[in-house]
């Protein structure tokens, strides 16, 4: 995730209307099972996804550079429709342009995220916040913390991009609580 943008246009940035938690209700929680796609209809995501573990430094690893096109889930924590706090993870750009996440900005409260998981059921999320948070100060209760209902976390790079750095200031972060299941 620290390529910079290879697009003529920047991705987009979450509207401040986005920002701040609504609850959308709530599904019963699923019995875990691990994450095998995830599908978000508004911003034409349809990614295969993969178990990742942390870095060396202790933060979440990121799927391979060489795979733009897939999303990675913290496989050490909560499968994503399971009760608690599912995290997943995806590059915003690549050296060739942009990657699975690029436009994940362009969410709002209500849109739908689809993770299909490997014993044939589909959990479904409802988007209730849009955030853009800095890298100095980085809420990770908010993001990581364990939540009573099963919940999802979708994060990228955001922010601006400094190429002496080689990095984003930030993250983008979508909250989603899970709605249904089928």
């Amino acid at each position: 995730m620290t390529e910079g943008v290879r697009a003529q246009d920047g991705p987009p940035r979450p509207a401040a209307a986005q920002a701040g938690e609504q609850r959308a209700g709530t599904a019963k929680p699923m019995a875990p099972a691990r994450p095998l796609r995830i599908r978000i209809p508004s911003i034409q995501v349809d990614a295969p996804m993969t178990g990742l573990g942390l870095a060396p430094d202790g933060r979440l690893d990121v799927p391979p550079p060489d795979r733009p096109e897939s999303a990675g889930w913290f496989a050490g924590g909560t499968t994503p429709g399971a009760r608690g706090t599912a995290v997943t993870v995806g590059h915003l750009d690549s050296a060739t342009g942009p990657a699975v996440f690029f436009r994940l900005g362009a969410l709002q409260r209500g849109d739908t995220i689809e993770v299909d998981r490997d014993d044939g059921s589909t959990a479904v999320f409802t988007v209730e916040a849009v955030e853009l948070h800095d890298g100095d100060t980085f809420p990770d209760e908010k993001v990581y913390g364990q939540a009573r209902r099963p919940e999802l976390r979708v994060i990228t790079c955001g922010g601006t991009y400094s190429r002496a750095e080689g990095t984003y200031s930030g993250n983008t972060v979508v909250y989603a609580g899970l709605t249904a299941s089928t």
